[in-house]
């Protein structure tokens, strides 16, 4: 439900109500003293990406160790320099054959 914000004209009381869209109305006809004040939007974004924490990070890394020709494994996975440089010899030959 929406919250309205109105203004007693003859007591100058300023009051936040939570009505249905449908019952405004009525409200503002019941209470010909009272007239709504037009307030700001209130809307919330987000800024900026939700990092991820370590437990993510840890998660992500285990699966990467479990499949290690996936793209998961190029991007979180745990690379010896023995891996870098098997990868890089398979790479030369495959690219090689290509030709």
């Amino acid at each position: 439900m929406p919250t309205y914000t109105f203004h007693n004209k003859t007591t100058g009381v300023v009051e936040d109500v939570f009505l249905k869209i449908s019952e405004k109305e009525q409200y503002l006809k019941d209470n010909p003293d009272v007239e709504q004040v037009h307030t700001g939007i209130n809307i919330v974004a987000g800024v900026g990406r939700i990092k991820g924490d370590s437990g993510w990070k840890e998660n992500l890394s285990r699966i990467a160790e479990a499949h290690p020709r996936s793209a998961l494994a190029e991007r979180h996975g745990n690379k010896s320099i023995k891996d870098i440089k098997t990868k890089q010899v398979v790479e030369k030959h495959m690219n090689k054959r290509k030709k």
